[in-house]
């Protein structure tokens, strides 16, 4: 991380001479490159209202487009996109870098939050959505923006009859915004940084509004993503019941810079205002377009357990695609990897050269299949509740009858461990290998995913609505005792809960779960020290394959991704393993 240089910021900062300790606060001024010059070209400006976001509905906001002179058609412009409409001259700025070349050729759009207009003022307030679409964490706003508002954008032409035509290049794209805009500027780039690899934030609003007090944790714990961010803040900022700003920004430079992102910054002693970046907006957009066209890169954490588990250079790649809804993973001892796709009814096997073959089981329709330590692949099928066992040829045993449910796990033992669907619905079953079986836990909210620790003395029970993953210790016979809700997990801004899904632990003891913000990996004290996130969000189930068990496969939607790691996977049908004593 490195500062603007003091010799281009010193003015801006005070800190220039001694008579800068009697200067008035927040007296910043901006610089000729923020005022029209001489034998400049003006761009052109293009204003409409939006009012038909599926989004945000009933919203209407206006829209300012900037199109420079040096935009030809034939060449998709780079883009800066900024909430609150347009703010700190950018035009003007804009204007003169172009002019220079210290920019690329690009295409403002100015857009201001929505608001749902009463039908009659006289007696009724207007619904202002600025907080609910800035403040929020999620990836509501970004889809505006992608689905809705840039395209919207690309239909509209210059007064001189240009067409306009947006790169689609996450490296072309910069989003920046002002105090709640700023939060949203980056907001949109964490969900998307395939669509916006820069952000300039100015005064951003990282305190508890509506969650944002949570991004220096999850910058820590995530894996780093593809972006440049430029923060600016003063020390006379907000300081009310929501937090600091002033201590808010600089701790999401700390986390950013702990997490190897290239991040800049300008401190200053302003306030709540825009005079500061007003004043150094020309040097803030020079540095975040710096090397342009060159990629922005991934940096590399601080962060341990990442470092422990990721491998330079590989990626998640697709293992499979395009399916009604991939489902149900799990590997069989040779490494294999099985998963159905349950609304269609068929199951599929990707082989060790990667290969995708249809696998004909009766198991297509199953809610869940793991295998057991005989080599039988067991399947929870919601058609005539049943728990079976299919051999090397597809066709299945029943198990057991009027027991079923969404997630299973199979003990080396034989014993089969299922959280209950149907009428059972918040227990959990124990299916024994001779088919007896009995409810061995009820009252979990949502119960999902499940997973034996490596040792097999612990039950760990996902509860999706929630942010708990609940510990057993595995009794003898079988039974559970000493329940206590123990994994703490990250929970998704859009909905309840964490969207736990499937469950697997490793041979080390450490716990992998897949979320609506990803696979978040819990060590065995139950804290979260590191999220994966999938190119395709929310995952639903996982598990480890591979001729070494080294290589972790995850359910996206229609896609099956997989990513080697240093680690190694704990199949729960092999032989018990002690992990070894964590740090507590």
């Amino acid at each position: 991380m490195k500062a603007i240089p003091a010799s281009a910021l010193a003015a801006l900062l005070l800190l220039a001479s001694p008579l800068a300790a009697f200067a008035e606060p927040d007296s910043y001024v901006p610089g000729p490159d923020s005022m029209p010059q001489p034998g400049v070209p003006q761009g052109d400006l293009i204003t409409f209202e939006f009012s038909h976001s599926r989004i945000f509905p009933g919203t209407r906001r206006q829209v300012t487009v900037y199109v420079p002179r040096q935009y030809v058609p034939s060449k998709p412009a780079c883009v800066l996109v900024d909430q609150d409409g347009v703010q700190w001259n950018a035009p003007v700025v804009l204007d003169n870098l172009i002019a220079r070349g210290e920019l690329p050729v690009i295409i403002g759009v100015f857009v201001t939050p929505g608001v749902v207009n009463a039908d009659n003022p006289a007696a009724a307030l207007n619904r202002y959505n600025r907080s609910l679409e800035y403040d929020g964490l999620g990836d509501a706003y970004a889809r505006f923006l992608l689905d809705e508002l840039l395209p919207e954008v690309e239909v509209r032409s210059t007064p001189d009859g240009r067409p306009v035509h947006l790169s689609h290049s996450g490296n072309d794209r910069a989003i920046a915004g002002s105090s709640s805009g700023a939060i949203a500027a980056f907001t949109a780039a964490w969900e998307r940084p395939d669509a916006f690899s820069r952000v300039l934030s100015s005064i951003g609003t990282y305190v508890g509004l509506r969650g944002g007090d949570r991004y220096p944790t999850l910058v820590r714990k995530y894996e780093p993503k593809p972006i440049r961010v430029f923060l600016q803040d003063g020390s006379h900022d907000l300081n009310i019941y929501a937090g600091d700003w002033w201590m808010a920004n600089q701790t999401m430079e700390r986390a950013l810079t702990f997490a190897g992102y290239e991040v800049n910054h300008a401190w200053g002693d302003g306030g709540h205002t825009g005079k500061q970046m007003g004043s150094i907006l020309p040097d803030a957009l020079r540095w975040i377009w710096k090397d342009w066209p060159k990629p922005v890169a991934r940096g590399v954490s601080q962060n341990a357990a990442l470092a422990a588990l990721l491998i330079p250079g590989e990626e998640w790649q697709v293992a499979a695609q395009g399916y009604a809804a991939a489902g149900s993973l799990a590997a069989n001892a040779k490494g294999e990897v099985f998963f159905n796709d349950r609304p269609l009814g068929k199951a599929y096997r990707i082989g060790p050269g990667g290969d995708v073959s249809g696998f004909a089981a009766d198991s297509g329709g199953a809610e869940a299949q793991q295998f057991g330590p005989d080599g039988r692949l067991y399947a929870s099928v919601a058609a005539g509740s049943r728990i079976i066992a299919l051999g090397g040829d597809g066709k299945g045993t029943v198990i057991t009858e009027g027991a079923w449910g969404s997630h299973l796990v199979v003990a080396h033992n034989g014993d089969a461990y299922v959280t209950a669907a149907g009428p059972a619905a918040g227990g959990i079953w124990l299916v024994r290998p001779d088919g007896t079986k009995q409810v061995v836990d009820t009252g979990l909210a949502s119960a999902t995913g499940l997973a034996l620790s490596p040792d097999q003395s612990l039950l760990y029970v996902a509860e999706s609505s929630t942010h708990w993953i609940t510990s057993y210790k595995v009794a003898a016979g079988g039974t559970l005792a000493d329940k206590q809700r123990y994994f703490w997990l990250h929970e998704t801004d859009g909905g309840d809960g964490s969207g736990a899904g499937g469950l697997r632990c490793d041979r080390s003891g450490w716990l992998y779960v897949a979320t609506g913000l990803g696979i978040q990996v819990c060590d065995q004290p139950g804290r979260v020290n590191a999220i994966l996130p999938l190119p395709k969000g929310r995952v639903t189930d996982l598990c480890f394959g591979g001729e070494h068990f080294d290589t972790l496969f995850a359910t996206c939607g229609d896609t099956v991704f997989k990513r080697r790691l240093r680690t190694t996977g704990a199949n729960a049908w092999a032989e018990p393993n002690l992990p070894p004593v964590p740090h507590l």
